[in-house]
Parts: structure tokens; sequence; C-alpha cells
């Protein structure tokens, strides 16, 4: 049976001179797993990843901590969707130049994703909800098929995408539904998804199982910002 072990980046540094990077406590978040993972003798046949900054930096920071030297693949359908896109439509007129308050851009952004969601202006966006389900579906299809009957992959991801795969996994969606009446359940898990965190799966006779979602015991010990 493989395994397949996907990973939400670490902690993002925000800050004006700075974008998708990782922070110092990002870096030590994948440090921190990459040690983890390898007292646990994990050692992957294979890391995909996102073709993020962030992305390509939390590889970086497990596989250094964890010794590993294997192969690396990008494929961008593990992405995260484009927040910026979905939130056109409000922030302009909403915020009228000035910065929001948390609670603020919070409502703005649950309106905004309430939209994108929706379904009903598809157009109005370069990617849509079930664009982006179907994207991360395929990117998961494809890493079981890497996996093989008892490999393991490390996927370093985001939390939307992996939200909606356990949402999506859990309820048995298949690619022939819409996505849309899924959006609550991935809009809930995606609100929890901590950084580094690990979502194990299986890929077996039965398919693609999950087994796991969000485990992060390996920052109980040490830094956890999100």
């Amino acid at each position: 049976m493989g395994t397949l072990l996907l990973v939400r980046h670490g902690q993002e540094a925000w800050s004006e001179d700075t974008d998708d990077l990782l922070s110092p406590l990002g870096w030590e978040q994948g440090r921190m797993l990459g040690t983890a993972l390898a007292a646990r003798g994990v050692v992957p046949d294979l890391v995909v990843r996102g073709d993020a900054r962030r992305h390509r930096e939390t590889a970086e920071a497990i596989g250094e901590a964890a010794g590993w030297s294997g192969r690396e693949v990008v494929d961008p359908r593990w992405d995260e969707f484009d927040h910026v896109d979905v939130l056109r439509d409000h922030l302009p007129t909403m915020v009228g130049g000035a910065d929001p308050e948390p609670q603020q851009f919070q409502q703005w952004l649950t309106l905004a994703m309430a939209r994108w969601t929706g379904g009903e202006h598809d157009a109005d966006y370069a990617e849509s909800f079930d664009g982006f389900a179907r994207r991360t579906q395929s990117a998961l299809a494809e890493a079981a098929d890497r996996v093989g009957r008892g490999g393991t992959v490390l996927v370093v991801s985001s939390g939307g995408p992996i939200a909606w795969l356990t949402a999506a996994m859990v309820a048995m969606w298949s690619p022939g539904e819409d996505p849309r009446g899924y959006a609550g359940a991935w809009g809930r898990l995606n609100s929890v998804v901590v950084n580094t965190s690990v979502t194990k799966v299986t890929v077996g006779l039965r398919g693609v199982r999950l087994v796991s979602f969000n485990e992060h015991s390996h920052l109980e010990c040490g830094p956890s910002g999100e």
C-alpha cells in the first residue's frame, strides 16, 4: 500500500518588503517536521511541491532537517487558489484605500468566498471553484499513480488544496459531481489547516483513502504559529 503525505507550507512572512516566502518561524516549522519524519524512519521516494516560493522553501527546510536528497517534482496544480482574484470585486469598493481591521477583512473574505464558491459568477474569475476542485483532484490522482503499491510521496502544498481533497475524500466526491455542494465543508476544513501539518492518504486496491487530517504533533514541543 502506498502512502501520500500532504503537507501545508510553513508560516509565511508578511510585510511590505516580502511576498511568498517563509518567516523564520516557517523555516523552523519545516525543520521540526523534517526531524520528526526522520525519527519515524520516513524517507519519501519522491517530493512533489507546488510552484510557489513558500512551497519550495518548506520542502528545503524539511529535507535539510531530515537529511533527504531524493528526487523533487514541481507541479503547479498543488498551488493555492488565487485569493487576490477572489477578493478583487470586494476590496476595492469596501476598503477605500485604507487597511481593513482583521475582523472587517474576515467578513469581506467570507462574502468573497461565498461568491466564488457559489458558481453563479464563474466568468468573473481566472479560475472558478469548480476548476480549482478539478485541478487539485487531478494533482492527487497523478501523485497516487506516482506512489505505486508500496512507496511514499511527500507533497508540499497549501491549505486550500489539502482541505478540498480531504472534504472530497470524506464525502466520496467524484469529478462527475458539482463541487459546490461541498464548499461549506471545504471552507470549515480550510480554516483550521495548520502550517506544516501532515494529512496522510493511502493508495491501495480500494483507491485513495484518507487516514488522518492536519496532524501537527511535531509542533507541540516548539513553535506552532499558523
